[in-house]
Order: C-alpha cells, then sequence, then structure tokens
C-alpha cells in the first residue's frame, strides 16, 4: 500500500486500465452523497431549462439562496468552491446583451450582495466574477443566462485539482444555502 508523507497508508486509487473506452487519466474520489443533487437536479437535453424551472420549486428543493424582482441567487449545483453562487435572471435570455436596463441593474446588485454575504459567511478574501456567453465560449447552460460569483480564498492550498485532477468541495450544497439565505440582507 501506498503511504502518505506522514507515512498513513491508503489504498491504490483506482486504475483506469481494463476498463471500456479510452482511459482518462483522473482518478476518482467517490462521493456518494452527491447523489441526492444529481436526482434532484439532473435534467436531461431537450428537457425544461433549469433555470426556468427552478423558481417553480421551493428554495431548498432548487438551493435559491435569495429570489428578487428580476433575478435570484442559487447555488452552483456542481461547484468550483464551496459558495459558488449564480446570479440568474427569471427571463429566459441567452446574452448579457439581451437583458434589459432594469435586470442587468439588479444582477449587479445581487451580485454585490452575493460577494458580501459571501465575505461575511464564508470569510471570502476575493471572487472570480464571470459569465460564459455561448456554448463555444464555455457555457454550460448556453440558454439562459446566467452570472457565476465564486468565492476564494488566500489560504486556499486545495492541490486536489493540480495534482489529482479533482475537486473536493468541505460542505453540502444545502448548508452552504442555508447559511446564506439566513445572512442575506431583509
Amino acid at each position: 500500500m501506498p503511504t502518505d508523507y506522514d507515512g498513513t497508508e491508503y489504498p491504490e486509487a483506482e486504475s483506469s486500465a481494463g476498463v471500456v473506452g479510452i482511459p482518462d487519466g483522473f482518478q476518482r474520489l467517490w462521493t456518494p452523497h452527491r447523489i441526492a443533487y444529481i436526482e434532484q437536479g439532473g435534467m436531461s437535453p431537450g428537457d425544461d431549462c433549469v433555470f426556468c424551472t427552478a423558481p417553480t420549486l421551493t428554495d431548498e428543493q432548487a438551493l435559491i439562496a435569495h429570489r428578487g424582482e428580476l433575478a435570484y441567487v442559487i447555488l452552483n449545483l456542481f461547484p468550483y468552491n464551496s459558495g459558488h453562487l449564480l446570479v440568474v435572471p427569471y427571463r429566459h435570455i441567452a446574452t448579457y446583451d439581451n437583458a434589459t436596463p432594469e435586470e442587468v441593474a439588479e444582477i449587479g446588485a445581487l451580485t454585490q450582495t452575493a460577494m458580501r454575504v459571501l465575505t461575511q459567511t464564508a470569510r471570502a478574501d476575493g471572487f472570480n466574477l464571470g459569465m460564459n456567453q455561448g456554448a463555444i465560449a464555455g457555457a454550460g447552460i448556453a440558454a439562459h443566462l446566467h452570472q457565476h460569483v465564486v468565492p476564494r480564498w488566500a489560504t486556499d492550498s486545495n492541490f486536489f485539482p493540480i495534482v489529482a485532477r479533482t475537486k473536493a468541495i468541505p460542505r453540502l450544497l444545502g448548508e452552504v444555502r442555508d447559511e446564506i439565505a439566513a445572512a442575506w440582507p431583509q
């Protein structure tokens, strides 16, 4: 058995050798607790838009942290970091240039509030903000505009993506949603 730097033994990572298909080089970190999010939130191509469906559910079911007048704030089901939020207009539009001035203003205001709340609750030291416009630009859901608010930390030493090509998310999405929703200014 391989050992860690402190001598702790751990099992060998599962090899993809001999498996049908082409090995992809990824090691696997099994997280069976995430099946709840997959079963609740997974949608097949051709299904209704997940961002149009989310507001029809309860905040807890959809992981909505705050509902505004023209846009809402929801946790990303597949986050880059704990607290990764999306600011989404209710109206089904694909790109930022299709947003009304009022939607742009509310998306901006909700983004600012999200940053303040994440600074307070998660003690974020910085943020990555962004909108991927269109599938060619990397938008996972290209048909419905959404802005990412990703908290970052000066002390973040998460080496998994670099060493093991794996993301480690330390908190369950429901817990993070509850904390952010409770801290959101009324």
